[in-house]
């Protein structure tokens, strides 16, 4: 096929107009396909492509915000045996509250538990200490319970689980969502030296890339600690000091 040197021009400002009310993540994704067709054309045929209306879309990078350590604790200082347990769950586990809401009895051992999540993958999560004691002492007080979490038998749905966190927090006048004690677990346990590796396998994300968000999340924390311990971040006079 004869076309090395000639020229394409693809408009694609109809798509564009098109797409104008969709999400920025789609419009991105729509517009990177365009481009790796025409890349191909290039590569493959040799043609000059011009690809006209292909302005680029900035897509807002979005952190999680991690629930802090003594905001957890305060909660937990007012909140009965079932609300810390589930507090506690969600934090000390980094299960999605749909993994939580399905959790059997029979799930848990004597240190995993055994999580089903996504596409039906299953994996094991270790239960750390401070939540192995009082699970012992939950399970001790409701032992005909066949799910963790239930009522009548049936297990509270995702909604009513986090419905109960939020009333949780409220009471210490804090916005905090199940998603956000997940977030919390990955970028604590990223603060303590754990591996990003590890922390995914942990939280069963099906790509690395998705964590990776904690590695710059914590980037961003430890930069902040760096400016805010400069000698110039909080400037001060001593007594005596003069200009010049």
């Amino acid at each position: 096929m004869g076309c090395e040197g000639e020229s394409l021009r693809f408009d694609i400002v109809p798509m564009r107009m098109y797409m104008s009310k969709s999400a920025v993540r789609s419009v991105s994704t729509r517009l990177s396909a365009v481009r790796s067709f025409a890349k191909w054309l290039e590569d493959r045929y040799g043609f000059d492509v011009e690809i006209i209306g292909d302005d680029s879309v900035k897509i807002p990078s979005t952190l999680p915000r991690p629930v802090e350590r003594e905001h957890i604790s305060e909660a937990l200082e007012i909140a009965d045996l079932e609300e810390r347990v589930l507090v506690l769950m969600l934090y000390g586990t980094g299960m999605r509250i749909s993994e939580l809401s399905s959790l059997r009895r029979g799930d848990i051992s004597s240190g995993w538990l055994r999580v089903t999540g996504k596409g039906n993958k299953s994996r094991d999560i270790p239960i750390p200490s401070f939540l192995r004691d009082i699970l012992d002492i939950y399970m001790r007080e409701y032992p005909a319970r066949r799910y963790l979490f239930e009522k009548d038998g049936v297990p509270l749905s995702s909604d009513r689980l986090r419905y109960r966190v939020k009333k949780i927090f409220s009471r210490i006048g804090i916005e905090v969502t199940p998603h956000r004690l997940r977030h919390s677990y990955a970028s604590h346990l990223l603060d303590g030296g754990a591996g990003i590796e590890e922390i995914s396998r942990l939280l069963g994300h099906s790509s690395m890339v998705t964590t990776q968000i904690y590695t710059r999340l914590g980037g961003d924390r430890k930069m902040k600690e760096y400016m805010s311990s400069h000698p110039l971040a909080t400037p001060h006079r001593e007594d005596g000091d003069t200009d010049g």
